[in-house]
């Protein structure tokens, strides 16, 4: 059975909740949902294992904070024996539009704390990326406060929708792999 690991990037605590910056532990949580598991506290996340059409999923929302991520992500992709071209990690990205998600085998952190230390844990930035655009609609030097915020309520039906898609890119990804995913999802935009 091919094993995979899915990474949501967010912060723990009720204050992050329903943030731009915890949008990977949203579409974590809703991939997991989906397909009927739970999540348990185990060592550096909440993890919850499913399985769909043959695979395995561990699913992992670390709790180190957004900051120290590859602690999370190494320990349970050491502990499962998953190659690292079987992981993929969702975030949050400010250089791409609301309506837009991109799929990537390998990219820099482009400034994002929780991949840059996924990057320096690893010691490479070659693994399988899946960027939620949140867009960039604040005024200058306000981006920590944009990014740590709530949807906007106009914003929530294209949020809804991508996350569904989201949902669809794990299961792409598992299934057909990262470059026929990329095909599908990186021109799309996504709106109601």
């Amino acid at each position: 059975m091919s094993k995979f690991l899915i990474v949501g990037l967010g912060n723990i605590g009720t204050e992050y909740a329903n943030t731009r910056h915890n949008i990977g532990f949203d579409v974590v949580n809703a991939f997991v949902q989906k397909h009927g598991g739970d999540f348990t506290v185990e060592r550096l996340a909440y993890k919850a294992e499913v399985k769909w059409k043959g695979k395995q999923f561990i699913c992992i929302c670390p709790t180190t904070f957004m900051n120290l991520s590859g602690r999370a992500f190494k320990y349970w992709m050491d502990k499962e024996k998953i190659p690292l071209e079987n992981t993929l990690t969702i975030v949050d990205d400010l250089a791409l539009p609301l309506d837009k998600l991109r799929v990537r085998p390998n990219g820099t952190d482009a400034g994002h704390n929780g991949l840059k230390d996924i990057q320096n844990t690893l010691g490479t930035d070659k693994y399988p990326k899946l960027r939620f655009g949140i867009g960039n609609d604040y005024p200058k030097g306000m981006q920590v406060e944009f990014v740590l915020s709530k949807w906007l309520k106009n914003e929530t039906s294209t949020v809804h929708l991508k996350i569904d898609k989201c949902i669809e890119v794990i299961e792409s990804f598992a299934a057909v792999g990262i470059e026929q995913t990329m095909n599908l999802i990186n021109k799309l935009s996504i709106t109601p």
